[in-house]
């Protein structure tokens, strides 16, 4: 069926207007942010191609301009340039609420901050949160790309960083390509050396969070660290 011949309760507009935002699946959310599809193609069904190729919302996020001109629709810089616009300001919308409050008074938030920033990566990255004394963010950052190891990860550019950031504590993070979020021996044995290293300087690791593109897992809440 045609985009215009759907019935007016069924657009995405229209239903939103009716029934609220939350009313709407990814896919129409999406589609009014498109605004339009393409030859062959209605706005919903190149919302869903983008969504199914880039392995839904929290792929999508992770996605460059130029990743998206594999999609046919997606290759004129304005409709590119605004998809982009909002993914950023929904990180930054996140961030901006971990720098508000502490951590842990909503850990849901961080997992799903590092899901965003890195659970969708094709390869290894390992990242650190840097917090002020209150646990509140001060800045996210990727330390290291590759296979991660006691060897590839160094503790004295992890400190560094932290005294550079007047951090007062960590919540470490790496994600899982293969998708099995499960902690190997190597990362905990990696969590340990640093906790061990960030402690001579009075930096206490909050936590140790591996994420894939649709999960995360938290050493802190399986008692591992």
């Amino acid at each position: 069926m045609a985009f215009k011949d759907l019935p007016a309760h069924a657009r995405p507009r229209e239903k939103l207007i009716a029934r609220g935002a939350g009313a709407l699946a990814d896919a129409e959310l999406l589609a009014l942010l498109l605004r339009t599809g393409v030859a062959g193609k209605n706005v919903l069904q190149l919302a869903e191609e983008l969504l199914e190729h880039f392995g839904g919302l929290s792929g999508l996020l992770q996605t460059s301009a130029e990743d998206l001109k594999v999609i046919k629709g997606m290759g004129g810089d304005a409709k590119r340039a605004e998809l982009i616009a909002v993914l950023e300001l929904a990180r930054r919308a996140m961030a901006e609420r971990l720098k508000e409050r502490a951590v842990f008074d909503s850990p849901g938030a961080v997992k799903q901050y590092l899901q965003l920033h890195i659970g969708s990566r094709p390869y290894e990255v390992f990242a650190v949160l840097f917090l002020d004394a209150q646990h509140r963010l001060i800045v996210l950052e990727e330390l290291f790309r590759g296979t991660l190891t006691q060897t590839s990860v160094y503790p004295r550019e992890v400190v560094t960083r932290a005294l550079q950031n007047h951090a007062a504590a960590v919540v470490l993070s790496h994600n899982h390509p293969s998708g099995n979020i499960e902690p190997s021996r190597a990362d905990e044995t990696l969590t340990q050396t640093l906790s061990a290293a960030l402690s001579l300087i009075d930096v206490r690791v909050l936590d140790h969070v591996i994420v894939s593109a649709g999960q995360a897992f938290s050493m802190a809440e399986k008692g591992l660290l």
